[in-house]
């Protein structure tokens, strides 16, 4: 033990000298930032950076340990490019816009979550409105509306304090139309609940499976009963903008060849019968809706961060942003990727992952992200769902 320690002593004797020396290249590399910027010359000179790193290896007398030296530079030089880049971004007006949007959204102190007008897509009986009652109580001031769109512009123009949409199910993936209205309203997130979602099969009283010769529901309906709908192959099947609404015109058709997938509440709500319960293919079938609202709102229990951010069309820059979750031990809970209407071949990205915006640490983070990002925005901190 004691020639461990030893070991360790003559380590930190030699990380004292590392760090001194780190601090004098570093110091360099802000002028060289300077010049750069002075000058108009981008941060990352790939070329130079390939050159730098081949003439490394020659500086060993163990060429064993090339791999090693190798990575060493790298993680020094990508050090150096993130400071470069700050220098770069404290003098770019849209970076600190972004900074001051953030500083503005953690300094919120507005009124916290409260039982006001709540939108949501769908006719009454819909599985956002499950959702709505699940979130706000069963007696929530809640209004239903045709489109998603209408959900977002009510909520940006105040026609509501809230709107509940789907983002993700956990059979058939993201709900891309909503991560692209999130982008265009500019809402934020403030809260999230998960439902889990039973299909059945519902139709008019005296309607039995060999009656039935047509099908309604909304697209992510039938997607989620695909090998129960294989076995009625002669079955017509018909989209509607949500389950809720297919089962209404099923109870209004008054046509017993007609049939809709939807929830049994929804039969309830329009005295339907159920012919098949359960029919959706993953029995543990869930939906993530999220809460939106035009102002930020933070529980004091927030756990859970959404943010928006594109990065520069260059190599690595994807790789950067998750190596910064990685550092700060984040856990990544999810990220997406969704183009970028007004550029051919650009994406940005939506992320979900653990903490709290409060957090002295977790400002640290969300400061480098800026950095490292072309754009970037909080999307919202929330307290994240239980199944």
């Amino acid at each position: 033990m004691e020639e461990l320690n030893a070991l360790r002593e003559q380590i930190d004797g030699l990380d004292r000298q590392l760090a001194a020396l780190f601090e004098e290249r570093m110091e360099v590399c802000r002028r060289v930032g300077a010049y750069k910027a002075a000058h108009g010359l981008p941060v990352l000179d790939a070329r130079r950076e390939r050159e730098v790193l081949a003439s490394k290896p020659a500086l060993l007398r163990d060429k064993s340990l090339t791999p090693e030296l190798l990575a060493f530079f790298e993680a020094v030089m990508a050090a150096s490019r993130q400071l470069q880049e700050r220098r770069t971004a404290e003098a770019d007006p849209a970076r600190q816009q972004e900074l001051a949007a953030y500083e503005a959204m953690v300094a919120w102190q507005g009124q916290p979550l409260a039982q006001e007008r709540v939108l949501y897509q769908g006719q009454p009986g819909a599985y956002c409105e499950e959702a709505a009652m699940a979130f706000f109580g069963a007696d929530c001031d809640r209004m239903n509306l045709k489109t998603w769109d209408g959900v977002f512009r009510g909520v940006k123009e105040g026609f509501g304090d809230f709107g509940v949409v789907p983002i993700e199910n956990s059979s058939t993936g993201s709900i891309n139309d909503v991560f692209d209205l999130l982008g265009k309203f500019g809402c934020y997130i403030v809260g999230e609940v998960i439902v889990p979602v039973v299909h059945c099969l519902v139709a008019l009283p005296g309607a039995n499976m060999d009656t039935v010769t047509d099908v309604y529901s909304h697209e992510q309906g039938f997607r989620q009963c695909r090998p129960f709908l294989a076995q009625y192959k002669k079955w017509a099947c018909h989209e509607m903008v949500n389950t809720a609404l297919a089962a209404k015109f099923v109870a209004e058709s008054g046509d017993l060849s007609k049939a809709a997938i939807a929830s049994r509440r929804a039969a309830q709500l329009y005295n339907l019968e159920v012919l098949q319960t359960r029919i959706n293919e993953n029995r543990h079938n869930y939906t993530r809706f999220i809460v939106v609202a035009a102002e930020p709102r933070f529980p004091a229990d927030a756990d859970k961060i959404s943010v928006r951010f594109t990065v520069p069309h260059r190599e690595g820059s994807l790789c950067r942003m998750l190596q910064i979750f990685a550092r700060a031990g984040l856990n990544l809970e999810k990220l997406e990727s969704r183009p970028v209407p007004e550029e051919s071949w650009s994406y940005s990205f939506y992320a979900d992952f653990t903490g709290n915006l409060r957090q002295a640490d977790m400002d640290l983070v969300i400061r480098e992200l800026i950095d490292a990002a072309s754009s970037f925005r909080v999307l919202g901190n929330y307290k994240a769902a239980a199944l």
